[in-house]
């Protein structure tokens, strides 16, 4: 006699601007670089977006360490560990980020080391002279794959480059979106509070 397959849940979240501060923000303020402000809140075509990105840091002569310098003196999120540890004790959690290996290490160890997706700068000499995305729209094709394992996957994010994951997800929401993309996806639940994501992740076993 087989067996009955049990759904399990998984939870996708994204990692600027969720859980951490937005790094390219950081580097921004610190560099006085203001064009670096840009960020996926205000470029939906992720690819664009970090072109211009590397055309300023050549124009200005911004290496990776010192953007890794900047990194190391940013905290996480109010209340994020604490969202994230109790999320855990209940969940399958990953991180879906369009952030860099390079950069997410200090972050890494404050979430506990996470699981977590993110891309791969080109470096020489200190100097980034190009990235590696691991394929075209990675966090919608990642949640695709828990799918196919059988997870039902809960998803949040709060910018144009996550709306597909979240669309992709059995559920999304947008946290702590701009109103501007907020009105623009009204489909999706919207709350901007760790205590409501929890509720509303929570609140989808039963």
């Amino acid at each position: 006699m087989g067996s009955l397959v049990t759904v399990q849940r998984l939870i996708a979240l994204d990692m600027e601007g969720v859980i951490t501060p937005e790094i390219w923000e950081a580097v921004a303020t610190h560099t006085g670089v203001s064009e670096l402000l840009r960020t996926t809140r205000d470029e939906p075509n992720y690819q664009k977006l970090m072109e211009y990105r590397l055309g300023l840091l050549d124009k200005h002569k911004i290496k990776l360490s010192l953007i890794k310098n900047v990194i190391g003196d940013l905290e996480l999120l109010p209340g994020a560990r604490s969202f994230l540890d109790e999320l855990r004790q209940q969940y399958q959690v990953v991180i879906l980020s369009d952030t860099f290996e390079e950069f997410a290490s200090h972050f890494s160890e404050l979430l506990g080391y996470p699981h977590l997706l993110c891309h791969k700068l080109r470096v020489d000499d200190d100097h980034i002279t190009g990235f590696l995305l691991r394929l075209n729209d990675p966090k919608a094709r990642a949640i695709e794959a828990y799918q196919s394992l059988n997870y039902h996957v809960s998803a949040a994010g709060d910018s144009h480059n996550d709306v597909t994951m979240l669309k992709t997800a059995d559920s999304g929401c947008l946290f702590r979106a701009a109103d501007g993309l907020i009105n623009l996806h009204p489909e999706l639940s919207s709350m901007v509070t760790y205590e409501d994501l929890l509720k509303w992740i929570t609140d989808l076993d039963e």
